[in-house]
């Protein structure tokens, strides 16, 4: 403890805070942690596969929360960095839910599902969406740990629905955000956790190919969509899509229960395409 004083003492008389105007010459990020949390009470957050549809629609109006973090925060940033050159980092982020039955709490291993699909899908469009000022954006772990990608036992591997999101969402990677739109509605259960039906971000890669993420929150509806592309015309279409049912995962078991499809659903139109989004889906469209 004596040793610590010493140091803080050390410290404050060596070191003088900048002025708030005055920060971004010290600084290259501002870091930002959330986590999606099913339940108010974090020593009972809920159970990552056992869930009902109310709860599904709670934890997606949580992680909607993410918009209002990034959009609040940046606007206070913008005050003392108007040329945007410090870094949003939302480097914890993901859903965290109980540890699965008979693991170590410590280690806090947790499946995942469709449901933690949508919740990649939509906050990887709200990143994209924000990219002038969100910077960097960490899932809170890769492997075993919340809302991992992989799971692990022994030599077995199995890719989990978030992995296959991230899959289709790579193609976004050093491209150029193109400015987009959706007419949405409000849905959910019994107006309780009422989110957005749908979500979307657009980038257009170096060889002018047109990259289109998609989510559809709706367990029951799926949504005709009519895109009218600005200054361009739809040629060769590719899509794919992830989709299933809320509980929908994948175990040692069963490895292939969720995984990327192909989608052939996608038409061109005199404006732009049109197709329609499934329930409980994340579909990505490329647009030659």
């Amino acid at each position: 403890a004596g040793d610590f004083a010493w140091t803080k003492d050390v410290l404050a008389t060596c070191y003088k805070a900048p002025a708030p105007e005055h920060a971004h010459g010290f600084m290259e990020g501002l870091s930002l942690h959330y986590y999606t949390l099913p339940e108010d009470d974090w020593s009972h957050k809920g159970s990552a596969t056992d869930f009902d549809e109310k709860s599904y629609y709670k934890t997606l109006s949580k992680t909607w929360y993410m918009k209002e973090l990034i959009e609040k925060h940046a606007t206070i940033m913008d005050e003392y960095d108007p040329k945007k050159e410090i870094g949003m980092m939302v480097d914890e982020w993901g859903c965290w839910y109980d540890v699965e039955p008979g693991t170590n709490p410590g280690f806090l291993y947790q499946q995942n599902t469709m449901r933690d699909a949508l919740v990649a899908g939509i906050n990887l469009n709200l990143f994209n969406k924000h990219s002038d000022r969100v910077k960097m954006a960490n899932i809170a772990q890769m492997v075993n740990v919340l809302q991992s990608m992989i799971l692990t036992e022994g030599e077995k591997m199995v890719k989990t629905p978030t992995y296959h999101v991230f899959d289709l969402y790579q193609v976004h990677q050093e491209n150029d955000l193109l400015a987009s739109s959706l007419e949405t509605e409000q849905v959910g259960l019994e107006d309780e956790y009422m989110v957005p039906n749908l979500t979307e971000s657009v980038s257009v890669d170096a060889n002018g190919v047109l990259h289109i993420t998609m989510t559809n929150v709706d367990l029951e509806k799926a949504y005709p969509v009519e895109a009218v592309l600005l200054g361009k015309e739809a040629g060769e279409i590719k899509a794919e899509i992830v989709t299933g049912h809320m509980q929908d995962k994948n175990t040692f078991e069963a490895p292939e229960t969720v995984g990327v499809q192909g989608f052939d659903g996608v038409q061109a139109t005199k404006e732009g395409i049109s197709f329609t989004i499934p329930a409980c889906s994340v579909l990505h469209i490329a647009v030659k």
